[in-house]
Order: structure tokens, then sequence, then C-alpha cells
């Protein structure tokens, strides 16, 4: 069950304090708080776990602080839309509003290999008025020989770039807890120049413990990738395990699946699904093109692959995209195939923005018929 609290309710006054003290009172149910501050008021949403069969609505709905009560049937509890919570998350983090209403780009490394590269990325997007970017730290790969990232240590200048050059928000992998802490750490050292978006890669998207600990936390956010290997349920429930440790500023990444009929590409291009997740969960919808197609090649319309996938995931919804970018993409010691020239940056941009308009006018022509 979902108690949904008055809008703008003081948490000092004693109507919520009564109410809270009532919910916390409920046997054998727990109690999460989600607030979610949009831009004319606040509201609060109380989220009663376990079984409440025998819990009655109307007690509920009697107490003071109290504007509705709603049982959930999704079997998303959470992160589920259903007809009477149509809403979906809206959160702010570090300046930048992430939504399923507004698309946001992550350009930049797909692993971080030399300061003057991350310089180099995070000048350009600047230049471009780009306030995100994904730098990868921690990299898990399939080799244990491959590069893995270079970890803690290239955090401090990671940072310390993001701020000279405005990035708000930095996508980054953890693969651990420690990796948390971490970033945590250096962050807090260094005056918190920047913000950090965790990101759940496609291996770890069933690793619980991970998860857990991910979710527990309440300073950053979370990019869920797609599990590649397992169902688009799995993968939802397995970001439920998020939202259910604490966390719901969750954003939905989907990333290409496992198939044998994907080749050429990488993987099996699966965003086709935006409007799925966006139509059976409250979370924002972000796409990788890069790890989807894995290549960078161009075809006779002088568009690359990427560019063309992109534009897919866009012109269906998608609200958040993640894409690999490197000044010199030959020397990119992880996916060198996939990423894009930094020289290219520009008119991607720009593509991105056709893209966007078209899925636009899209909507609009929806709202004239009457069906949104």
């Amino acid at each position: 069950m979902i108690v949904i609290l008055k809008p703008g309710i003081d948490i000092s006054s004693a109507e919520y304090q009564f109410t809270l003290k009532a919910l916390m009172g409920l046997a054998g149910i727990e109690i999460q708080l989600h607030t979610t501050k949009g831009f004319q008021e606040t509201v609060v949403e109380i989220y009663l776990i376990g079984d409440t069969s025998h819990i009655s609505k109307d007690n509920l709905e009697a107490l003071p602080g109290v504007l509705r009560v709603l049982r959930i049937s999704s079997e998303y509890k959470i992160l589920g839309r259903n007809q009477e919570l149509n809403n979906g998350f809206e959160f702010e983090y570090n300046g930048v509003t992430f939504s399923q209403n507004n698309l946001n780009i992550f350009a930049g490394l797909c692993a971080v290999d030399e300061l003057e590269n991350a310089e180099l990325m995070m000048k350009a997007l600047h230049q471009h008025g780009q306030v995100c970017t994904r730098m990868g730290a921690y990299k898990p790969r399939t080799s244990p020989y491959s590069f893995q990232g270079l970890g803690k240590a290239c955090l401090p200048y990671v940072f310390e770039m993001a701020g000279k050059y405005g990035i708000k928000v930095i996508a980054m992998e953890v693969t651990h807890e420690r990796h948390i802490e971490e970033i945590s750490e250096v962050l807090q050292q260094m005056g918190n120049p920047t913000g950090v978006m965790l990101q759940i890669g496609t291996r770890n998207a069933q690793n619980f413990e991970l998860l857990r600990a991910v979710g527990s936390q309440q300073t950053f956010p979370v990019l869920f990738k797609r599990g590649y290997g397992i169902t688009l349920s799995e993968s939802i429930h397995a970001a439920e395990y998020l939202a259910h440790a604490g966390n719901h500023r969750v954003i939905f990444c989907l990333r290409g699946v496992k198939s044998l009929f994907g080749s050429p590409h990488r993987n099996m291009v699966d965003f086709a699904h935006v409007p799925v997740i966006r139509r059976l969960t409250r979370m924002p919808v972000c796409i990788d093109p890069s790890h989807s197609v894995g290549i960078a090649i161009r075809a006779p319309d002088g568009l690359n692959d990427i560019f063309h996938a992109t534009a897919q995931g866009i012109i269906s919804g998608a609200n958040m995209v993640l894409v690999d970018f490197h000044p010199t993409p030959p020397t990119a010691v992880v996916d060198s195939r996939q990423a894009i020239a930094l020289s290219d940056l520009n008119w991607y941009l720009e593509d991105i923005a056709i893209a966007r308009a078209a899925y636009d006018k899209r909507t609009q022509l929806a709202k004239q018929q009457g069906l949104a």
C-alpha cells in the first residue's frame, strides 16, 4: 500500500508525527518514506511493505495527515505504474532534473585512460552546453587480463575537471560496495565539485547484495542497466531491489540483449522497449546505443549505426542517452570500435535534437486525437 500525505505537509507538524507514529505501529509492516519535490509542491509518499491485506484503507485515510491511500496491484510494488498512481518519478540531483518528461545526454569516456582525454572530453561538453557525462573508473571485463579501469586513482582529477568545466553529474559504474565509499570519500575531500550517478552494469543486474548496498544509500541516484541475458521482467524486478532498499531515484537503462540474431551488431538493440518501460514503471528510461550496437560504422546515408540507434530510442521517448566518445577512438583502451570521435559531438547532439523534436510532434499528435 502507498499512503500519500497532504501536499506540502510540515514534517515537524503534529499531524505528520501522529500519522507516522500510527503507521509505524502496524504489526509486520515495513515503512519507507519517499519525498518528491516538484516545481510547485512537495509530495510525501509512505510505502507499507508486507502483507497489507488486513489493513483497512478507510482507517488509514482517516489519519490527519493523509490525502489518500492506494492498494498496489502491480507486481513492481514501488517502481511500477498503475491506474491510481500514474505519475512518473521525477527527481533533481545536483541541479539536474530527471523524469519521464525530459532528456539528458551523458556522452563521455567508457573508461578513463588519461587525464588529458578526460579533460578534452569535458571541455568539449562544456563548449556544447552539456552538464552530464560518463566516466568509467571501475571496469569489470570478460577477461581477467583486460584493462580493469584506473579505479580510485583517477577520481581526484576526474572530479576536479568536472568542477572546472561545469559538469554536474557523472555516470560511473560500481561493482563493489567499497567503490561507493571511495567515490564518497574523494568527493568530500575535494569539496563536492560534481555529482555522481552510480551505475549498475549489466553483469551485475542480479547481484542482489550489490543492489541492496547501492539501494540503501541515499546520496547518489542510480542508473540500472538491463541484464543482457535475462528477461525484461527479471530486470525490472532487480531494479525493484534498489527501491526496496530505500533509493527510489532509479533510471532504467536499455543496452541491448545477447542474441545470435544481433550480428553484426554487438547485441540485439532493444529500444522498442522504451515505451514498455515507461508504461510498466515510473522510472525515467535511458538508452545505451554504444553497447547495443558495438561498432561506430557509417551507413550509405552518412550516419553511423550508433546515430541511427540513438534516434530510434529518442523518437520512442527515451529520457537519457549514455554514449561512448573519445578524442581518438583507435587509442581507447576499452571498446574502441564503438567510441564516437569527439569531433562528431556537435552534429551528434544536433541529430538528437531532431529526433527529440520529432518525438514531441508525435506526442502532440496523440493529444490532438485525445489519446494522451
